[in-house]
């Protein structure tokens, strides 16, 4: 089994930056790409950024130009650095992994979460 925590969450008030972070444990090989999605109350979960095996990264029009995504070590693999923060960022962020490979076989990975709240 392959596990995500995500940490780094909490409030901060606009203007103000956070960073995330994805610990991951279990044995995972490679992936094809990790990335942050973010669900705010009442709304779909949406993705925020991913950044494939080989590094090329993807973001949502919305956190372009104040977000990076970055990638880590083994254990922690995958960051999400997010500046000048608005309260529409308000959400709990997941840590998601896709295509990971372990020792049974291929698949997908959610953590459970971490909430950023961007409020005065």
């Amino acid at each position: 089994q392959v596990q995500l925590v995500e940490s780094g969450g909490g409030l901060v008030q606009p203007g103000g930056s956070l960073r995330l972070s994805c610990a991951v444990s279990g044995s995972m090989f490679s992936f094809n790409a990790m990335g942050w999605y973010r669900q705010a109350p009442g709304k779909e979960r949406e993705l925020v950024a991913d950044i494939t095996g080989r590094g090329t990264t993807n973001y949502a029009d919305s956190v372009k130009g104040r977000f990076t995504i970055s990638r880590g070590n083994a254990k922690n693999p995958v960051y999400l650095q997010m500046n000048s923060l608005k309260p529409e960022d308000t959400a709990v962020y997941y840590c998601n992994v896709a295509g990971a490979r372990t020792p049974w076989g291929i698949g997908d990975y959610w953590g459970q979460g971490t909430q950023v709240t961007v409020s005065s």
